[in-house]
C-alpha cells in the first residue's frame, strides 16, 4: 500500500543526541526515553527499537495504552513507567506485567494495594509529590497518612521511585518557581527518609531541567524533546550555548517528512486559487499539487504561509490548505513533474525546512506540531 506522505526516522541522529545528553549529565543518571504522544510523533514502536539499540533500557509514557505499546515493541525487557493515566481496573494486568506507574493520590494507592493483594504480586510504584505544579502529586499535608499506609502495606508494593514534575523549567521567568520546587522536593525526600521509606530511584528532571538544573539529575532523567533533536525552547539553548559553543548545535533532528508532486496546474494572472479568495495570482504561475493537507497534520494556518522544498528550492504554499492537499508555487523550477520529491520537513540540496521554522510559521510549539502528525503516516527507520 502506498501513502500520500511518509516519515523517515534517523537512528544515527538519535545516537548522537544521546551522546550529547550523556556528556552533559555524566555517567551516573539513567536516561528514561519519554515516548508520550506517540513518541512526540515519531512512532512508539520505531523509537523503542532505535532507543534500545542505542542502549536505553527505561521508557516513560503518559498512559497505559502507550505503556503496552512499549512492551510490545521492546526486545530488551526494558522498564516501562506510566506517569499519568491508567484505569484502575487495569491495575492487576499492569502489575502482573511488571509495568511501573506513578501514584499521586490515595484513590490510586488504595486500588494498587487491592490489585496487588488479588494477584499476589507487589505493585511497582513511584510516589509523585506536589511541589508547586498543582496538577498531580501528594501534598505535604498528605505525607503522614501516606507514610503510614506505605508502612502498613509494604508487602504489596515496591517503591521504585519518588518524583515530581517541574512547572516550566524551559523558561527563565519560571526559574524562581522551579528553585522553590527543588527545595520542596528535597524536604519531601528528607521526610520520607526519616520515616525509613527508601525509594529505589529519585527523579525529577525533564529535558529542560536536565540542561539547566544539574542538581535535579539524581538517579534518572526523563528525556523527551531533547532526545528527538530539539531544544525545549530557544531560550533554553540561549542559556547554555556558551557552555557548548555559541555556533554549535550538538542535537540532530530525527524526523524527515516527505511527499511528492501529484499534478501541475497553470494559473493565469488575476485568477483565484483554491477555496475562497485568499489568494489571487498577480502573474501567470505554475502550481504543484501536493497530496498532504490538514488531515495529515499540515495545518490550515499554513495557508499562504508555509513552504516546501522541491528540487532543493523553497516553494510557497498558495491559497488555503485543504483537508488532503496543498498548492505550491513551482514557477521557478526547471521542468517540475508529477512524482518529484517534496520535503515538508527536512533537507533537500543546500536548504532545510526545520521543525522550528515550520512550527513558528504555523504559530505552534515544536511539541504540538510533532504530536499532531497522524499515526497513519508510515514511519521508516533509517540508519
Amino acid at each position: 500500500m502506498r501513502y500520500t506522505s511518509r516519515l523517515e526516522i534517523s537512528a544515527e541522529a538519535y545516537r548522537q543526541n544521546l551522546q550529547f545528553i550523556r556528556s552533559w549529565i555524566g555517567p551516573k543518571p539513567e536516561i528514561s526515553a519519554v515516548v508520550k504522544g506517540n513518541a512526540y510523533g515519531h512512532g512508539i514502536s520505531e523509537l523503542v527499537r532505535i532507543a534500545e539499540q542505542a542502549g536505553v533500557r527505561h521508557f516513560s509514557t503518559f498512559s497505559s495504552d502507550e505503556a503496552w505499546q512499549v512492551k510490545t515493541a521492546s526486545n530488551q525487557a526494558s522498564t516501562v513507567m506510566i506517569m499519568g493515566m491508567l484505569h484502575l481496573e487495569e491495575l492487576p494486568e499492569l502489575i502482573g506485567a511488571g509495568i511501573e506507574f506513578f501514584v499521586f493520590d490515595f484513590h490510586r494507592l488504595e486500588a494498587a494495594i487491592l490489585a496487588a493483594k488479588s494477584i499476589g504480586k507487589p505493585a511497582q510504584i513511584h510516589l509523585e509529590v506536589e511541589t508547586g505544579f498543582h496538577r498531580t502529586g501528594f501534598a505535604e499535608r498528605d505525607f503522614e497518612k501516606l507514610s503510614q499506609m506505605l508502612k502498613q502495606n509494604q508487602k504489596y508494593f515496591q517503591i521504585k521511585g519518588i518524583c515530581t514534575h517541574f512547572a516550566g523549567a524551559e523558561s527563565a521567568q519560571n526559574h524562581p518557581r522551579i528553585r522553590c520546587q527543588i527545595e520542596r522536593f528535597q524536604a519531601a525526600k528528607t521526610y520520607f527518609t526519616a520515616q525509613d521509606i527508601y525509594p529505589e530511584k529519585i527523579h525529577t528532571a525533564c529535558s529542560a531541567a536536565t540542561l539547566l538544573f544539574p542538581e535535579t539529575h539524581f538517579d534518572l532523567v526523563r528525556i523527551g524533546i531533547l532526545g528527538y533533536g530539539f531544544w525545549p525552547t530557544r531560550e533554553t539553548f540561549d542559556l547554555i550555548k556558551n557552555q557548548i559553543g555559541p555556533d554549535q548545535n550538538p542535537l540532530r533532528r530525527l524526523l524527515t517528512w516527505k511527499s511528492e508532486l501529484m499534478s501541475l496546474k497553470q494559473v493565469r494572472s488575476g485568477e483565484y486559487v483554491g477555496y475562497g479568495k485568499s489568494f489571487q495570482a498577480t502573474e501567470d504561475m505554475t502550481l504543484g499539487i501536493v497530496p498532504v493537507g490538514y488531515s495529515h497534520g499540515y495545518g490550515r494556518n499554513l495557508s499562504n504561509q508555509g513552504q516546501v522544498l522541491i528540487h532543493g528550492v523553497f516553494c510557497s504554499v498558495i491559497g488555503t490548505v485543504n483537508m488532503n492537499a496543498i498548492a505550491v508555487d513551482v514557477s521557478l523550477l526547471t521542468q517540475p513533474k508529477p512524482g518529484d520529491e517534496v520535503i515538508l520537513i527536512g533537507n533537500q540540496g543546500q536548504n532545510e525546512i526545520t521543525v522550528a521554522s515550520f512550527a513558528e510559521t504555523s504559530h505552534l510549539v515544536n511539541y504540538e506540531m510533532l504530536t499532531r502528525l497522524p499515526r497513519e503516516i508510515p514511519r521508516r527507520v533509517i540508519d
